[in-house]
This record gives C-alpha cells, structure tokens and sequence, in this order.
C-alpha cells in the first residue's frame, strides 16, 4: 500500500471524531463497502475533514494504494500542486506503464521542468492521470482522499474530475470533502458531477446543542455550564470547529462569563483567530503572515523569504493550534484554511506587500515569483506586466489554461495605458485561455469588457470573434454580433477574412449551408491572403476543400492544391481541420485506397508525436475507414474501438467515433454493439442538433439494420439520410454509401421501382465525378433488382460485373457481397444449379473469411442450412387473377401456389421472412381473400381442365 508520509493517520480514530455524525457516517461507510465513492460537503469547520480522516482510516487498509491531497486557498493558484500530492510518491511506480507522451506531460507537470506537449493539447496530461489510475487500479483497489476540494488548483481540479468520470468499472474510489454554503450550492454540484458516476453526496450540517455539549466534553471542555453551552451552540450554529474555538477559549479564560453576558469572544472564526494571535510575538505573527501569502510555504521557503526563525515560530504557533503537526511533513501547513484567510485578511496592506516582496524573490517556480511581484506592487509597470505575460505563457506550456488567464489579468491590470502589448490585448489573450480552460463566461465577460472600452478595430474584432467562439454550437444566439464585428472590421482585409471564416461555420452549424459555407471561406481565404495572414487563408482554403468535397463541387481537387501550396503553417497542416485532412478525404471518396491510407497514417504519426489527442482520434477514425474499406474488418475493428475509447476518455468525437465504430461492428464484430452505438451517435448529433453528423450515424444505423436482418428498419433510417443529404446539398454518394444499401433494402421489403429510382439519381452523380466504386455498388444492387423482377440472368450478368471491379479496385468486403449475392441467385433444384450455388457459397464464404467480416460469414452459413425453394413459376403463367398484384407480389403469391413455405420464399427472393409476411398481407387484401389457402385454391383452379 502506497500512503505519502506527511499524510499518514494515527492507527486508531478517537471515538469522538464522529460525534453527532453517526447515521450520516454509516451511509457512507456502505457507500465505500459497496465500491462506491463519496463526496462530503458543507460549510467550513462542520466537521467535513474529521469524518473523512475517520472514513480514510477505516477502508484504507482495505486497499491496496492510497492518494491523498489536502489543498489551502494559498495554493489553488499554482497549477498542479494537489496532482504531486496524489501522484508524486507513485511516480516511478506507474510512469514505465504509460506511452511515451502521457509519461512525457506528466513528469512535466509534476517536477515544472522540461517542453511539455500540453503546449499544444492539454488533453495528453488528462489521459496520462486517467491511465496511471487504471495502471494502479491492476495492482489492487485504489483509494483517492482529497480533502477541501474547493481549495484544489484549477489544473488538478479538472484532472481528477476527468479521470473520476471515466473510472467507472475499475476498482478505485473517491473520499472527497468540499466547502458548500448552501443545501443547492452551485460549487457542490460542479464537484459532485466531477466524481464517478453514482457517487454518494453526504452533507454535514450542523450539530444539535446536546451534541455539541458531548463533542465540547470529550475534548476536555466539560464543566461548562447549560447556560454557556447553550451560548456556545448559539455563537457557532452548530459549527463544530467553532463551537471547540469558543469553548477553548473560554475555558482558557481566567474570568468565565456571567449569565445573560454575551460570550467574551467574537461570533466569527476570524475573531476567534486574531485574539489566538495576539498570543504570538511580533515575529512569529510575521512568519505566518509570509507563510499565509506563501502557496506551499515551506520552512525552507520561509528562511529565503527573510524569516531566520522560522522553526521556532511555527512550533509555536502549532503549540497555540494555529498550524497544524505533521512530523516529517515538508510543508508548513494551518489548522484551518481559514486561519491563514483571516491572518491575511486582517493584515495592513503595506504588511501584505512586503511579504509577497520577499516571496517575490524567495519562490523557485516562476509563476509564483511573477504572482507575488504583481501582489507586491501597486500601479502600472512595464517590467512586471512583461513577467505575468511570460508566467501566462509558462503556464499554458503546463496545460494550465485556467491559471493562464489568471496571470494574463494580473498582467493587463499592471500594463500602463501606452504599453505594448496593450492592456486589452492581453485581456483579450487571457481570454482565449479562458475559452481554452472552458470559462466561457469568463472570456464572454473580458470580451464585452474590451468591447465596451476599446476603439481599435484589431482589438474589437478580436472581443467579437471570443464571443462567437463562445456561443459553441448555440451561433444563432450571436447573430446580432456579425454585424457589428464587420462593422468594426471595416475595410481591413485581415480583420474581415476572420469573420468571414466565422461566416463560414455559422453557415454549415446554423444553417447547414453547404453552398453558402463554401462561398464564405472561398471569400475569407481570399481576404486573408490579401492581408498576408497566412494561417486565416491556409484554415479558410481547407474549411473550402472539405466542404466542396462533399459537395461533389468540381473545385475541390484545385482548392485542396491551393491549401496544400507552401508556405505552410505547422498548426495547419496537421490539424484534423487542415489541408492534409481535406487531401485524405479527398483519396478516400476517389477510390485511392493505398494513397490514402499513407497519407492518413502519416498525419497520425505526426499528431501522435505532437500529442495532440483531438487530431489523434480524429486520424485514428480516418485510418479505421480506410482499412474498412479495404476490406480488412478486423483492423478496422480495432482502430474504430481505440478511437472510441480515445474519445471517451478525453470526451472528443464521440458521436462521430461511435458512428465509425458502428459500421466497424456491424462488419466485422458485434451486430448488436453497432446497432447500439449507432443509436447513441444518432441520439447525440439529434441532441446537439448537428444535421452533418446525424446524416452519416443515420447511415451507421441504416447499414448496421441491413446486416441484423431489419431492412423495413434499414429504409426508414437511409429515407432519412437521403432527405437530409438533398436539404444539405450533399450529391457526392461516395460520402457515406449509403444508396446501395438502400436500395438493397427496398428490394427486400418489395419496393423495387423505389430501389431503381435511388440507383438512377445516384448513378447519374457517380458518373459525374467518376467514382468507380460506387458505379460498381449500384450495379450490384440493380441486379437485386432486377432479380426481384424475374430477369435472373441479367442479374447473374451485372452481380459478376460488380464483383470483379470490386475486386479490382481494393473493396474487399463490397466484393465478398457481391459474391454472396451470386450464390443466393444460384440457388435451383437441378444437380448442376445446386453445384453452381455450393460453390458460390464456398466463394463468398472465402472472402468474408479472409476480411474477417464474422457477422457476414454467419449469414453465409445460415443460408447454407436453409432448405432449398422450389423455383419460381414464370410470371405470365400465373392467373389472370394475379394481375392486379405488383410484380413483388405475384411472385411471392406463384412461389405460395407452388407449395413454398415462407422461409424459402425469402431465400429465393433474397428478402426477408417478415417481408414475405408482409407482402402476403398485400396480396390478401388485393384478392379479397384470407390465407395461403385461398391462394392453393386459384392455383388449383387454374390447372382444372
């Protein structure tokens, strides 16, 4: 078991620890029992942190690790303390178990030394906490104990609440304690959403007077009388801590106080504090002052900082409970995180600005240092607003955003009103990092905050584009910006090319605007290069190439070019969002399986290297595609499913990663797991209202229907992509294939002339833009069609076409369909059409094998099993009764009057038994009669001489 050693708990919990707390320590003890997680709140000094310790020492030695951090308001400012709390110990432990860039950003984080990758993505240090849990979580239980929440750095915060969401199933649990004010504090549900999922909320109110009188007694403060510890629980309301500051008080008291006297000490714990400090000396007051203003004051710190008896007047100051006595413990740490608030608070001003002065030099991270010069000085200055703007930027290295902007405030605040950079351009910078932190409403407010005093159009365009950026997928609700950000833009090609970039997103999420989204970044790329903002134009020109290759537009291949064109910005031209990614579309939708499957591949090596987990899940999906395509399931299975995972554990892509790992399933894995994960996609693009995203898991969800045998279900769903495609203006069908799907599907459920009808619109885009391979798909379902209507030598014709140019252009798992295809028309009663379809069989069970595409190989052996039809009449012969059937029905309707049973009508038909069932029921109705008998009957009536 893993337990620091400045956090270490006596061996056994004094009875009195849980005083008045006894159902409310019960529940959580089953809570913990089960496997579960808990999460104590309530006010300061309710007695959140003397149930926690009682808690951790009862099922800590049930685990084999324990993490534990205890954070101070001094600290939260520096980002990554309470992980080197958690992590420090267990460092070595698990670092050889993570790849090479979470190991990289988390020894970064945790020693402040070394270029970590966070400087690009901070998510590399959120999956490298996320995998040294699970790393430790393999070895034995783990147990996390962090007490005052509220007190954590902004960076740590966000990392253990992104690891406990995605914990779930591993054997590790959350003992947490958090400060709330309020039954429906706000800040008690941001933490309780930060645990794990089904973690145990426990709020600690406060004591009733007969338990305060019983924690006031057990603390060797009995004896007082009724009266007095009426007043006690009436000063402290039931506070705990309070109550035992009032009653040591007065027990320390050398004149108790008379009845109906108010209680000789002040009602507030800061009261209470400075009467206990006025019992230290000058010096001593001092020392703590500098430890107050201190983040992790050590005495080490403390010596730098000017105070040469820094032991002896912290040990007394512990003598008086002031700080609390951890042996072996390296920092200097108070009682209470309201002792050091209230020292400092009621601290002169100039005595506050002296002990960050000698902070200011004394400190050995940077960011500290550049904190407390800026708290120790007043006014403007240059030299110090130039030290909070490069803290910023360290800061930001270390993924550490919200900080960032914390020092980017601090830095505009002391820049004088002439300075360069201005003071709103260094607002403007620390709002970006809000936005980056995900305080949206921080960066909104800096940004209007600009916007209602700045007059230069830079600055101005800059606040409104931080407000757009803001609204996230809600861009309607800023329609009135784009106005005003034009407006201030004026003439500037510079200015304007970024909002008409803007223009160009807020047409495809708002509008869902191909068309005019292609038009506003055609207009924003040639703007910025009239500005010379290369990053603008290179970003514009490949939102233009993306979107025109959906589009099935003529100018894609010259966009893509001209995006491709040096000189190249980095930040571009690996993005997901860049030029490489839009030449990748491109390969893929134009049958260049080979070259696009080195270009994908070389994009994820690149952002891999770059740790940037957004562009990796992202590559990741494009790769799993392109294998899919191949024909090679089983790679592309594995690819789609650590995509998926990627993207849940860093809560990126998941709609479209879900989507991609649906079609994988259904090819080659689970029929049942795509079916569901390609509802979750459709569930969250219908939630989040995004028309591009629900198009293409609708077409997950459609193919995954076909292959589970649902094609009523198949058409519904790809009726619906077709609708929203043509709304759109989506034409290419290499785009999400989905045509031949459902035209296979109309086939199925008797709807041929539908079928033909989706072939021919899709066919004649094909053609247009020369997409080989789906020419190939639509032939191949045309000849179902053709089937359906009798004409099955055709159909036998155009299924081998299609199979070999298939093959020839690399679409392995298209092929084998093809295959499986030919052999279920093969099917006759003669010894050569039986031949002829075993082999067939044998053939398309060849190729499925050989893609590993297990739910397709199964489909092949259940049609092996199923008995073989009887061959359909010819259609002419049929009576003249069955002539006011459609030709779906009169087939069905003369394979019932040969005797065949349901099943093999479906299987010689190639449609489904519940479509069998349902084109009876057609043909009931049309006849004017009520079962397959009645059928039997017209065909015997037919045969009568």
């Amino acid at each position: 078991m893993t337990v620091r050693r400045d956090f270490q708990e006596p061996a056994r919990c004094r009875p009195d620890l849980v005083i008045g707390r006894e159902e409310l320590f019960a529940g959580a003890r089953g809570q913990l029992a089960s496997g579960g997680s808990v999460l104590l709140h309530g006010p300061a000094g309710i007695g959140k942190s003397t149930v926690l310790r009682a808690l951790a020492e009862e099922y800590g030695a049930t685990a084999r690790t324990v993490l534990r951090c205890s954070a101070t308001e001094s600290e939260s400012h520096l980002p990554f303390l309470a992980l080197a709390d958690l992590l420090g110990m267990v460092l070595d432990e698990v670092s050889a178990r993570l790849p090479a860039a979470q190991r990289t950003a988390l020894e970064s984080a945790l020693t402040g030394r070394g270029e970590s990758s966070l400087q690009r993505d901070g998510l590399a240090l959120r999956l490298a906490v996320l995998s040294a849990l699970r790393a430790l979580a393999a070895q034995g239980p783990v147990l996390v104990v962090a007490d005052d929440l509220q007190w954590l750095d902004p960076a740590s915060a966000e990392l253990l609440g992104f690891a406990a969401r995605r914990l779930e199933g591993t054997p590790v649990q959350l003992l947490c304690a958090v400060r709330t004010e309020g039954q429906e504090s706000q800040e008690y549900d941001r933490h309780l959403r930060a645990c794990p999922p089904g973690t145990r909320a426990v709020r600690l109110g406060p004591l009733s007077r007969a338990q305060v009188a019983q924690l006031l007694d057990h603390r060797g403060h009995g004896g007082l009388s009724r009266s007095t510890v009426r007043e006690i629980h009436r000063t402290s309301g039931g506070n705990p801590l309070f109550a035992l500051e009032l009653g040591r008080a007065l027990a320390d008291s050398p004149t108790p106080p008379r009845p109906g006297e108010p209680l000789p000490v002040p009602t507030s714990l800061r009261a209470l504090v400075l009467s206990r400090l006025d019992m230290l000396s000058v010096e001593a007051r001092r020392t703590l002052l500098v430890a107050s203003a201190g983040a992790r004051p050590t005495p080490a710190l403390l010596h730098a900082a000017g105070r040469e008896n820094a032991e002896a007047e912290c040990a007394q100051a512990a003598e008086l409970g002031l700080l609390a006595t951890e042996p072996d413990a390296p920092a200097v740490r108070f009682a209470h995180p309201l002792i050091s608030a209230a020292l400092y608070a009621e601290t002169p001003a100039h005595e506050r600005r002296a002990a960050h002065a000698a902070l200011s030099t004394a400190a050995s991270d940077p960011i500290e240092r550049a904190r407390h010069l800026a708290l120790a000085t007043t006014g403007t200055d240059p030299e110090v607003a130039a030290r909070l703007a490069e803290a910023a930027a360290l800061a930001r290295d270390r993924g550490a955003p919200s900080v960032a902007a914390q020092l980017g405030l601090l830095a505009a605040r002391h820049t004088p009103a002439d300075g360069t950079p201005s003071q709103e351009e260094r607002r403007l910078a620390a709002a970006e990092d809000a936005i980056t932190a995900g305080e949206v409403d921080l960066a909104r407010d800096i940004a209007r905050e600009v916007l209602a005093r700045a007059s230069v159009p830079a600055d101005r365009v800059r606040a409104w584009i931080i407000v757009i950026d803001t609204a996230g997928h809600t861009m309607a609700e800023v329609d009135a910006v784009f106005p005003q950000a034009l407006a201030d833009a004026g003439d500037d090609p510079r200015l304007l090319a970024l909002v008409h970039y803007q223009l160009a997103w807020r047409a495809l999420i708002v509008e869902g605007n191909f068309t005019e989204a292609r038009e506003a970044a055609a207009h924003a790329a040639e703007l910025a290069a009239r500005g010379q903002d290369r990053r603008t134009e290179l970003l514009a020109l490949a939102f233009q190439a993306q979107t025109e290759t959906l589009m099935g537009h003529p100018e894609a291949p010259r966009t893509i070019k001209r995006a491709l064109k040096e000189p190249q910005d980095p930040r571009v031209a690996w993005h997901h969002n860049g030029a490489g990614s839009a030449r990748f579309r491109w390969l893929v939708m134009g049958d260049q399986l080979a070259e696009a499957r080195a270009t994908v591949t070389a994009l994820l090596r690149e952002v891999r290297r770059r740790g940037s987990v957004e562009s990796e899940v992202h590559f990741l999906r494009g790769l799993a595609e392109t294998e899919l395509r191949a024909g090679h399931c089983g790679r592309a299975l594995d690819l789609a499913r650590d995509s998926l995972r990627l993207a849940r554990d860093s809560g990126i892509g998941e709609t479209a990663s879900a989507m991609l790992t649906s079609l994988a399933e259904a090819s080659g894995g689970d029929v049942e797991r795509a079916l569901a994960l390609a509802r979750e996609a459709v569930d969250h693009a219908e939630e989040d209202g995004d028309q591009m995203y629900l198009s293409r898991a609708l077409g997950a969800l459609g193919y995954a229907q076909l292959v589970a045998g649902d094609p009523a279900g198949t058409v519904r769903s790809l009726r619906r992509v077709r609708s929203l495609e043509l709304g759109l203006g989506i034409t290419d069908p290499a785009r999400g294939r989905w045509q031949g799907d459902l035209a296979e599907a109309l086939v199925r459920i008797g709807e041929p002339a539908e079928a033909q009808a989706v072939i021919d619109a899709s066919r004649e885009h094909a053609l247009r833009l020369g997409r080989e391979s789906v020419l190939a798909v639509l032939d191949r379902s045309e000849a179902l069609v053709r089937a359906a209507r009798g004409e099955l030598e055709a159909a036998l014709a155009q299924l081998t076409s299609a199979q070999d140019r298939l093959g020839k252009l690399g679409y392995g798992l298209e092929e084998a369909r093809a295959a499986f295809a030919l052999a279920r028309l093969h099917g006759g009663r003669t010894p050569e059409g039986a031949r002829a379809a075993a082999a067939a069989l044998d053939e398309a069970s060849r190729m499925f094998r050989r893609c590993r595409a297990l739910p397709w190989l199964r489909q092949v052996d259940e049609h092996r099993t199923a008995p073989e039809p009887e061959p359909a009449p010819a259609v002419p012969d049929a009576p003249a009764a069955l002539a006011v059937l459609a030709a779906m029905e009169r087939q069905v309707a003369a394979l019932v009057m040969e005797g065949a049973t349901n099943r093999e009508i479906a299987a010689r038909l190639f449609i489904s038994v519940k479509t069998v069932e349902a084109t009876l029921t057609r043909v009931y109705r049309k006849l004017g009669i009520r079962s397959r008998v009645d059928i039997v009957r017209l065909a015997a009536g037919r045969r009568a001489p």
